[in-house]
């Protein structure tokens, strides 16, 4: 969180109870959920229209992947780091999500103890790659 207002974020998974955990996570320490998304297309629109700080995004969803929607995402919401957090850990694809796609990736088996430390360095600049 930052001094003058808290961190906002977007939240992109086709698991409902998965978003409702990292909801939880992330408002107890002091985010902003701005909303959440179930698919890659709801995404860009949801990005476009609130411009988060961060965007929490898995890989594969349905009508549109997280590679996609993280392309998108780029040049809608300039501002935003997209910080991929998935079951897919193969490590060809991680690396392909980094740099012109996404700012980070978290293993969604890491989520709980690096997920928070993954956003505070994607904001700072810093690329992640948690498996």
């Amino acid at each position: 969180m930052t001094a003058t207002r808290p961190i906002t974020v977007l939240i992109v998974d086709d698991f409902a109870k998965f978003r409702q955990v990292v909801r939880s996570k992330l408002e107890a320490n002091g985010f902003q959920i701005l909303a959440e998304a179930s698919d890659g297309l709801e995404a860009v629109t949801k990005a476009a229209e609130l411009q988060p700080d961060v965007v929490l995004l898995d890989i594969a969803m349905p009508n549109l992947d997280g590679i996609e929607a993280a392309a998108r995402i780029r040049t809608i919401s300039h501002k935003s780091k997209i910080l991929f957090v998935s079951h897919t850990t193969d490590p060809d694809t991680v690396q392909a999500v980094l740099g012109d796609r996404g700012h980070g990736f978290v293993g969604k088996v890491k989520v709980s103890s690096h997920l928070l430390p993954a956003i505070d360095a994607v904001l700072n600049g810093v690329t992640v790659s948690i498996i």
